[in-house]
């Protein structure tokens, strides 16, 4: 039986006006990379920083590793690999010595993993931080979250910044550390960065939980539109009217499916058709969120 890593019950903390999470229950077990996904200004930020110990709940408990994580945050934060959603580095600092500086705070003394990690996300650390971009920075913050090979690792939007290619490095970065055993909570507002590397996840809605399901349900449950561009409006007209809820508007067809039965039915259409384009747009989040439980579902 696996071990719980984090263990979530109740927690609340009311800025007021709506803002904040309330009454949250959730649990992450030992080598789980777990999704915490949510539109911006859902309450991701403020739930980690309570994991962190950094904010006190107004009511309910958070612990990691059986620890309290406001009482004992310091042993946890000992433990743990924290890539905030929003870096404070140090700008006279290069990225090498800034990462130097927290290795030591880590206690570690041999620089190997930071050094492959730099490699790895093509981090020259020679650069001012205060010269660099957000997507540079961003790898400073993973090179030090990750370089002690901690037993949890708490990511806030880890990717911001990165380009396709480097944030392909952080899914390998992510399922190395799975590998090991690591346990990972991903705070994310992209399905499509959850979808890649976590077997979990919970959604968040205005500091509310509204459920916690596997990756996979919510794979299944996700739509896509699809626009296909035809020679006319009279050939555009003939696809619409050959699936029910297509719209055509002048030679262009939109159809939005759910799943690859529905997909492979709408493509088989379409292969009879003098198709000249097609666009494929997946669901936002908060589309995802209402397709999947529909528009009237009330959160936990």
């Amino acid at each position: 039986m696996s071990e719980t890593v984090i263990a979530v019950q109740g927690l609340t903390k009311d800025y007021g006006g709506g803002r904040g999470v309330f009454g949250l229950d959730f649990a992450v077990e030992q080598g789980e990379v777990f999704g915490f996904l949510g539109p911006n200004g859902a309450g991701k930020t403020t739930t980690l920083r309570q994991l962190m110990g950094f904010i006190r709940p107004d009511r309910g408990r958070a612990s990691i590793f059986g620890m309290d994580c406001f009482s004992q945050a310091a042993a946890i934060q000992a433990q743990v690999g924290y890539l905030p959603g929003e870096l404070a580095l140090m700008e006279d600092m290069t990225g090498d010595q800034f990462i130097g500086f927290i290795a030591r705070m880590k206690g570690i003394k041999d620089g190997a993993e930071a050094g492959r990690l730099c490699r790895l996300l093509e981090l020259d650390g020679r650069t001012p931080i205060r010269k660099m971009s957000k997507g540079t920075k961003q790898k400073v913050g993973l090179v030090c979250a990750f370089m002690a090979k901690p037993a949890l690792l708490l990511l806030d939007e880890p990717t911001s910044g990165l380009d396709p290619l480097m944030q392909n490095r952080f899914v390998e970065l992510v399922l190395e550390a799975k590998g090991r055993g690591a346990t990972v909570l991903l705070s994310s507002h992209l399905f499509e960065e959850v979808e890649r590397t976590c077997g979990r996840a919970a959604i968040l809605r205005a500091g509310r939980l509204v459920a916690v399901e596997p990756v996979e349900a919510l794979r299944r449950g996700k739509a896509r539109t699809l626009t296909f561009t035809l020679p006319g409006g009279a050939e555009a007209a003939g696809m619409a009217a050959a699936w029910p809820g297509a719209r055509a508007r002048e030679a262009r067809v939109s159809v939005t499916v759910n799943g690859p039965e529905q997909l492979q039915k709408l493509l088989a259409l379409a292969a009879g058709l003098p198709v000249q384009d097609l666009e494929a747009r997946g669901q936002t989040l908060e589309e995802l969120f209402l397709h999947f439980y529909g528009e009237g579902s009330e959160v936990k």
